[in-house]
């Protein structure tokens, strides 16, 4: 039996002005780190959210013509009460994202609009710590944010982006991945907490087809927040793995 306890967690870096969250699909965020969000821009800060989909395969009940628009709808008022105002959809099929030059090129080209300090997407591990598989989805679009952050820094990829317009950024500090189990960082979020449950609780008709423990906001969230913050000192806090870009 092994009765180690897991390392404390360091806090996460907070010199910085300008985020860009890229995640596969609307509630991704929702699920542990809109509550760090809602405390940056409660600091000032911008963040900005891009879904890869519209989660539009995410409510057996509907659709996915008719769940599009109520899914990005809920998104967009999610985010709002988290501060964040810009959000946005690449317009990706949900469910079936494949890594490749694709996902990168459209995941570059939003770095290099929108020129972040920090790049942030969600756990793109295999599992959530050896338990439960990761969904497609998300490995396909952590992966691809990853590598389309060096992309956005080099010109010679991707050239049709400058005949956009989109010039280079290579201005990117960090890439953070919130709900890794590599996670060795962690953001207090005692203050935000409700916030995120809010953001989370905005997503009506996604939890009512989900049903399960996952549906109820509250709960779910605090189990995983009291974790976290238990290795950070803290009553609630939100993990991130942090995967550094710079030498600053």
């Amino acid at each position: 039996m092994n009765d180690q306890q897991p390392a404390p967690f360091e806090p996460l870096r907070e010199d910085w002005q300008t985020a860009l969250a890229v995640v596969a699909h609307p509630d991704d965020m929702e699920y542990g780190a809109a509550a760090a969000v809602a405390r940056w821009t409660s600091q000032g800060k911008r963040v900005v959210y891009v879904m890869v989909t519209s989660g539009e395969a995410g409510i057996d009940s509907m659709s996915p013509e008719e769940c599009r628009p109520v899914r990005e709808a809920e998104q967009v008022a999610s985010a709002a009460l988290v501060g964040v105002d810009v959000v946005e959809f690449l317009g990706h099929a949900d469910g079936v994202l494949e890594y490749g030059l694709t996902l990168r090129r459209d995941i570059a080209r939003t770095i290099r609009r929108h020129r972040p300090d920090i790049v942030i997407t969600t756990n793109f591990r295999e599992t959530y710590g050896g338990v439960m598989p990761n969904q497609a989805d998300h490995i396909a679009t952590g992966r691809s944010v990853l590598d389309a952050v060096r992309d956005a820094a080099n010109r010679w990829v991707f050239p049709d982006l400058l005949d956009e317009g989109h010039q280079p950024w290579g201005g990117v500090k960090e890439l953070w991945a919130a709900g890794s189990p590599d996670a060795r960082h962690a953001v207090d979020t005692t203050d935000s907490f409700e916030a995120g449950v809010a953001s989370l609780k905005a997503h009506r008709a996604y939890l009512a087809g989900l049903g399960g423990d996952m549906a109820n906001a509250a709960d779910f969230l605090e189990g995983f927040a009291r974790a976290s913050g238990s290795r950070l000192g803290v009553r609630y806090a939100s993990s991130f793995e942090v995967l550094q870009l710079s030498f600053e």
